[in-house]
């Protein structure tokens, strides 16, 4: 199995930038498809961006697509999401996740690892 540490979270007015980190630690995120999710306050944790397990292949809530970026660099053993123009409505606990399955990638039931978590805040 594999082990998931996020960081990068923070404060951010509207309009600004943060880069999220995913560590894995065990077996090596390679074997796995990765992605991110978040959960704001009283709602529903929500898809955001995933990947394929070599990186040829992105995918993007509609919310998120123009401004947010998935990446990966599997010699690290890590995934990115850089998050540009970031609004209020990001705001939210962004959690990395890594699943076996090639189906369903927005689905958080089809992933099998979730890390702690690391919170976005952004201002207006």
């Amino acid at each position: 199995q594999v082990q998931l540490v996020e960081s990068g979270g923070g404060f951010v007015q509207a309009g600004g930038s943060l880069r999220l980190s995913c560590a894995g630690s065990g077996r090596t995120v390679t074997s796995y498809g990765m992605g991110w999710f978040r959960q704001a306050p009283g709602l529903q944790r929500e898809f955001v961006a995933g990947i394929s397990r070599r990186g040829g292949t992105t995918y993007y809530a509609d919310s998120v697509k123009g401004r947010f970026t998935i990446s990966r660099d599997n010699a690290e053993n890590t995934v990115y999401l850089q998050m540009n123009t970031l609004k209020p409505e990001d705001t939210a606990v962004y959690y990395c996740a890594a699943r076996t399955s090639i189906v369903d990638v927005t689905s958080e039931q089809m992933y099998d690892y979730w890390g702690q978590g690391t919170q976005v805040t952004v201002s207006s």
